[in-house]
């Protein structure tokens, strides 16, 4: 890999216990010229690499950048220009010889033998050759089977983007997060391993590498790489390289290395898995390095299907170099079929950009199944459609799974093949996964925009879950935001497998998953995101190197498997978001008590009925709680629901009584000649004063648990459902409510079932009512669901806990009448009633509002006109009521010679929010406004 990446030095540091610097933990010396690595960087340093570290992005430099760095001229040989591919001499002309090995614990050195950064003073050094591993394998007739040809990577003056003047470039890459601090080592060239030093002081200047006696640096146009190794929310160390004397790194060496860095983050992770103990001095090692030392690099040219490999890819591939005929289809004969897919959909037009990581598994000539880690990066033509493939592939020997991880993969994928639904898969993947992995929290999610949809959850309880989930939960399964998740949104755009140990400090929402660990799996499919896997564990879990490549296959079978799945139930999954897109996805925070809502739909059938709810905020602190049930469980009934609910939120809106709401939806539903008709049971509740107003359509009338923990079904009269009877007539009732009181609204899958009449199950639920904490309403409407496993009919519950208003609003009105001096007497009125409530600090910008508001109803409509003042706490509600349905409109623009169009522009600009409201019989107009109260 090396040898083909033009390396001519290659150095792994990580993050010391104290996290504040690196340390060098292994090298390798393919032919490192006139500098070696510096024992430890500090991560507030000025350094390359604790710059690259501390930007989360690979930083390329050239010569001059570097040269300023170490404090050296840059050398004078002679180097391509910028972009010539010509091929390069051996760089050895100016670079100086290299000098006899300092004695060991020289005064200036940070660890025995290596000299402090910026240090002059020499270092033993390991001789390159020509004998080195990861040689260029050549075909018959001397092409070479490199990406680059045998030149030893040059290209100077090659850019990634556009960099600064000194020779700085810098890449941004896609990182997997992972591992912890690992013992030092070091690479020799015949590909022993050497211990390297464990600590040692970072230099205070932050120079990048320490120059050998009498050196300077080669030429090239980008000469040195630092690399940071993990993801985004996690540093690991960093990968340090170098370009052999005389040459330097061209594009797509870079991307190459950049690609390789990832593979290097993988063996950190894999050794903090294996745990070694830290040693007090550093000795020889004979197990796997952090450096993967076991592969090679590739590039396939999409249109043609040609494929340049280095021989380590193809002894990795078992196939004999003079039997490779340079064509991807090879490779693809020696893969495992199951995940030929998964390779497939990497070219796939438009697939998500950046660098792209799968684990896949090879059948060698003998028979042996190897796992193989493949890090790539596609370019595009101008068109924007694949055109060449850059990749490295690695030896995943030290992640290879056990027998049993194999078995797992092979039932796992038997067991999607399947499964022809999304549940089906869901739950085929919670079986696979908890029970192996011993994990104590499973879920699975669907991306829909920016809304992670969860589709199963295990265990299924609401309090296994954070609070933040159970805030959530208002379907059968919760939904949020991922921008409330930021950690999850990362993994996701980084599309790695991720990892998290116990006491990493994740988001709530994430910790509350997994406080022993987390793993976090994002499932792709035809080139996006299409969900993501959640795996948790209570106690601390330490992640073994195999865990990450069983999870890296599991993830992209089972997003192909969702993929497949939507395909075959379209109809079920079009059926399913309609209904749950009509339901209110978020309800409103509400003075003076709480509301919570739960929905299940049937586990028979489609599973889609008619069921709906909602929480509609009115004027004058009244709320309207209403629940319903079109008949049916049909894409039909869903749709129904959808109006009927709209149509009731319209007519509420508009002020109407509760009786008359309920009739106009009646005949709404009436003249929409359908065959189905609805139940529904409306509550307007005055949240101040407690007084409710109950209407039924054929529904089960409101449950009451009373603060003593009593509980009595309200003796609501009602009328016929809706759909029925253009007609009929639906009577109020009224209710009086203390605070502490729980009002249930259910659906009758609740309480009725084919083997459940509906009187017992009326008395179930007044006792699981009168058993619970009201204090919780979302934990009481969990206990209500608890035990409805095997439903018929769809379920919906609404709960709202009365608390009664602490602070209660303050109401004066005035009747306008209509004279010349109308608008004086509505504002010495407000200034009045402001003066009575002691909030005249801000009477200046009330008069001002009452000014316009009053102006424009009187000057623009006919008929009463009424102003409102409404005062609670610090907030101060203006509202001019009048008869014209006509909204107001705001000028656009307004000449300065104009009389009038300003009104609206003065209210917006000293009001806190303003707006229209259409009313039953007019419109209101209000403005809101923050104002200072004197003692």
């Amino acid at each position: 890999m090396f040898a083909s990446g033009g390396v001519g030095m290659a150095a792994v540091y990580v993050l010391a216990d104290t996290g504040s610097e690196l340390r060098l933990a292994e090298t390798v010396d393919n032919d490192a010229g006139p500098f070696l690595p510096a024992p430890a960087y500090s991560l507030t340093g000025r350094s390359s690499v604790a710059e690259a570290c501390r930007a989360g992005r690979p930083l390329w430099l050239g010569p001059e950048a570097l040269a300023a760095s170490t404090g050296h001229e840059p050398a004078g040989a002679e180097h391509p220009a910028a972009g010539d591919d010509r091929p390069l001499g051996d760089g050895s002309a100016g670079l100086g010889g290299r000098d006899e090995p300092a004695a060991a614990g020289s005064p200036r050195s940070g660890a025995p033998g290596v000299p402090r950064a910026g240090d002059s003073s020499v270092a033993p050094h390991s001789s390159g050759g020509e004998g080195r591993p990861g040689a260029v394998h050549r075909r018959a007739g001397g092409a070479p089977h490199s990406p680059h040809a045998a030149r030893g990577g040059s290209s100077a003056g090659a850019r990634v983007g556009a960099g600064p003047s000194d020779g700085t470039v810098a890449r941004t890459q896609d990182r997997a997060p992972e591992g912890d601090d690992v013992p030092p080592g070091r690479h020799a060239p015949d590909g022993s391993a050497r211990a390297g030093p464990s600590s040692g002081p970072a230099d205070p200047d932050g120079a990048d590498l320490a120059p050998r006696s009498g050196s300077r640096p080669g030429g090239g146009s980008v000469v040195l790489g630092a690399l940071p190794l993990g993801g985004e929310s996690r540093l690991l160390g960093c990968l340090l390289v170098t370009a052999r004397p005389g040459t330097g790194f061209d594009a797509a060496q870079r991307a190459l290395l950049e690609l390789y860095a990832d593979q290097t983050a993988a063996g950190l992770e894999a050794a903090a898995a294996r745990a070694l103990p830290a040693r007090p001095e550093p000795r020889t090692r004979t197990g796997p390095g952090l450096l993967p030392r076991r592969g090679g690099a590739f590039v396939v040219t999409v249109h043609t299907g040609r494929m340049e490999a280095d021989g380590s890819v193809l002894d990795l591939l078992g196939i004999p170099p003079d039997a490779f005929d340079g064509n991807v289809s090879t490779l693809l004969e020696h893969t495992v079929p199951d995940d030929i897919p998964a390779l497939m959909a990497i070219v796939e037009p438009g697939r998500v950009a950046g660098d792209q990581q799968l684990a896949f598994r090879i059948r060698r000539p003998g028979g042996e199944l190897r796992w193989l880690g493949l890090r790539c990066r596609v370019q595009t033509d101008a068109g924007g459609a694949p055109a060449r493939v850059l990749g490295v592939v690695g030896d995943a020997s030290y992640l290879r799974p056990s027998v049993d991880d194999v078995s797992l993969v092979q039932r796992l994928s038997a067991a999607l093949a399947g499964a022809t639904t999304i549940r089906q898969v869901s739950r085929v993947v919670v079986d696979a996964l908890r029970e192996p992995l011993r994990a104590d929290r499973v879920a699975v999610a669907e991306l829909e925009g920016d809304r992670l949809v969860v589709t199963l959850l295990d265990p299924p309880q609401p309090d296994a879950w954070p609070e933040s989930w159970r805030a959530e939960w208002r379907s059968e399964w919760p939904d949020a935001s991922l921008h409330t998740l930021p950690t999850l949104e990362g993994a996701l755009r980084e599309g790695h497998v991720s990892l998290w140990p116990a006491d990493t400090g994740l988001e709530p929402g994430l910790a509350g998953i997994g406080p022993g660990g987390l793993a976090v799996l994002p499932l792709p499919a035809e080139g996006r995101m299409v969900g993501v896997c959640l795996v948790g564990w209570d106690r601390e879990h330490r992640f073994g190197a195999e865990e990450r490549s069983l999870l890296t296959a599991t993830a992209g079978m089972v997003g192909q498997a969702l993929t497949r799945a939507h395909a075959l139930d379209a109809g079920h999954e079009l059926a399913t978001m309609l209904q749950r897109s009509l339901l209110p996805r978020k309800l409103p925070d509400l003075g003076g008590g709480t509301a919570v809502a739960r929905y299940l739909p049937a586990t028979r059938g489609l599973e889609v009925g008619g069921d709906w709810y909602d929480v509609i905020p009115l004027a004058d602190g009244h709320v309207a709680l209403v629940i319903g049930d079109v008949q049916g469980h049909s894409a039909g009934a869903a749709t129904i629901m959808g109006q009927m609910r709209t149509a009731i939120r319209a007519y509420a809106v508009e002020g109407h009584p509760p009786d008359v709401v309920v009739a106009h939806a009646n005949r709404l539903l009436v003249g929409m000649e359908t065959d189905l008709f609805a139940t529904c049971c409306y509550v307007d509740l005055d949240m101040e004063e407690g007084i409710a107003w109950v209407v039924r359509a054929g529904h089960l009338p409101p449950l009451l648990r009373l603060p003593d923990g009593t509980t009595r079904e309200a003796a609501a009269d009602g009328g016929p459902p809706l759909g029925v009877l253009a007609d009929a007539e639906y009577p109020m009732t009224e209710l009086n409510l203390a605070p502490g009181t729980l009002l249930a609204l259910v659906t009758d899958g609740l309480v009725e079932s084919a083997s459940l009449p509906m009187e017992e199950g009326v008395r179930a639920v007044r006792s699981l009512l009168a058993a619970a904490d009201p204090a919780d309403p979302g934990r009481v409407a969990d206990e209500l669901l608890a035990h409805n496993h095997r439903r018929d009919d769809d379920v919906a519950v609404l709960l709202l806990r009365y608390d009664g208003m602490r602070v209660r609003p303050i109401r004066a009105r005035w009747a306008v009448w209509r004279l010349p001096d109308a608008v004086m007497h509505a504002r010495r009125f407000t200034a009045r009633t402001l003066r009575s409530w002691s909030a005249d600090g801000s009477v200046d910008m009330a008069l001002l509002v009452v000014s316009e508001l009053v102006t424009n109803a009187v000057a623009h409509t006919r008929g009463e006109v009424r102003l409102d003042l409404t005062l609670a706490g610090d907030r101060l509600r203006i509202a001019v009521n009048d008869t014209s349905p006509r909204a107001p409109v705001r000028a656009a623009s307004t000449d300065w010679e104009a009389t009038g169009g300003r009104g609206l522009l003065l209210v917006e600009a000293v009001s806190a929010s303003w707006g229209s409201l259409p009313l039953g019989g007019g419109k209101q107009v209000w403005a809101e406004l923050t104002v200072e109260r004197t003692p």
